[in-house]
């Protein structure tokens, strides 16, 4: 018998993350033609872009079993569940505010922000969590070390590429 609340808590976070995928796609991948991120100077260590959907869809299932264990662990919506739960849907929005300002917006500044804003959420999250229930926590510290890495090609893509305007492609 399937447990829709577990089901329902994994596919929450990787429907916004597939849909800011399929929305900026064509922002990045474009048929037999560069797009302007194959133009920005990436850091050597910048991963293939295949890597990208793989790894957050990994991310994002685990963020939310995780948040389901502490759903379970507190017995439902109740008072002791509010701080963390609220903590993990406000660092979840935040995670899916970054992709329309780097890929839309093109503000590499502003995307920088944002993740560091998201990082702090993030921990504050992973912490929330690993009051209520470790094995919660413990699901978290693979995203928190993937932020680390985005946050630092960011960092990068920021510091090395001047602001691209909108342009007509």
């Amino acid at each position: 018998m399937a447990n829709w609340a577990v089901i329902g808590s994994v596919i929450l976070p990787n429907t916004g993350g597939w849909l800011n995928g399929l929305y900026f796609a064509g922002q990045v991948r474009k048929d037999n033609e560069k797009s302007w991120y194959d133009d920005l100077k990436k850091p050597s260590w910048t991963p293939p872009k295949w890597v990208f959907g793989p790894a957050w869809t990994v991310l994002y299932s685990g963020m939310g079993y995780a948040s389901y264990l502490v759903y379970e662990e507190c017995g439902g919506f109740t008072e002791e569940a509010i701080l963390p739960l609220s903590l993990y849907g406000g660092q979840l929005l935040l995670n899916w505010a970054w992709t329309p300002i780097f890929f839309g917006l093109k503000d590499f500044k502003l995307a920088f922000i944002e993740i560091a804003v998201l990082s702090g959420a993030a921990v504050a999250t992973t912490a929330s969590f690993m009051q209520v229930n470790k094995t919660a926590g413990s699901l978290l510290l693979p995203y928190l070390a993937w932020l680390a890495y985005a946050s630092s090609l960011s960092f990068y893509i920021w510091k090395n590429n001047p602001k691209i305007e909108d342009k007509k492609q």
